[in-house]
Order: C-alpha cells, then structure tokens, then sequence
C-alpha cells in the first residue's frame, strides 16, 4: 500500500465532513432554509422546525462517526447515499449549467465520497485503528 495512501483518505473524509458539517447545522441554526431546501429538491414540503431539529441531530451523530472513521461500512456508506441522492435530486440545475455553476461542484465531492467507501479498508488513520488489508 502507498504510504500517502492513508493521509489522501483522511483528507478526503476531512473535506466531505466539513461540507456536511454545514449542511448540519443549516438545519439546527436555520430550519426555515432547511425547509425550503426539502420542499425545493426533494418535494417534502411542511416540515416543522422540531423535524429539522431531529434531522440535524441525527445527521450530526452520523457525520461525526464518519470523521471519527468508526462503522466505515455503514457511515461511509450513508454518507455517499445522501450526497447522491441531494446531487441527483438538483437535476434540473444542471440542464442550465451557466445559471447554475455552483452545483456542478456536487460531482467532485460524489466521486469522493465513492472513493473513500469503495477504500474503506485502507482508511486506516481512524479511531477503528483496524490494519489495512495486504495488497495483492
């Protein structure tokens, strides 16, 4: 295994962690843009605050197990779950790609957070402290 290997993953984890992180607390500090967020992409309209207030915790727990790098099958794989589901769900934003520079920065993040599930195993600068497997 390359010895930069581990350090390039950390730095991946760190970065998706920190687009995450605000995206968190979006929904703690302001849910009333957390709810037009819902209504806008994702066709759930109606939410109360107290709804954005359990998401936010909840998603919190998660992303701070991600950084953490503990359960990497489940939180990794969560992770890259809901990036794809919030970058496929702007669809439409990128059929007038001019109007809508910003969200084309959605696919450089989904690509890193399918490389880091699909490198699980070698993400070894983690508090699971598991060893890399041998490459063969």
């Amino acid at each position: 295994m390359p010895k930069q290997l581990p350090l390039a993953l950390l730095l991946l984890r760190i970065s998706i962690f920190t687009v995450f992180l605000f995206w968190t607390l979006d929904k703690l500090v302001q849910p009333d843009h957390a709810a037009k967020v819902f209504g806008a992409f994702y066709g759930i309209g109606g939410l109360g605050e107290s709804v954005f207030y359990i998401i936010g915790a909840a998603q919190l727990v998660l992303i701070l197990a991600f950084l953490a790098g503990v359960a990497k099958t489940w939180t990794y794989g969560a992770i890259l779950i809901f990036h794809g589901v919030s970058t496929l769900s702007a669809f439409g934003k990128y059929l007038q790609p001019f109007d809508n520079l910003l969200f084309f920065a959605a696919w450089p993040m989904l690509a890193a957070c399918a490389a880091l599930f699909l490198l699980r195993d070698y993400d070894t600068l983690t508090l699971s402290r598991r060893p890399a497997p041998a490459i063969a």
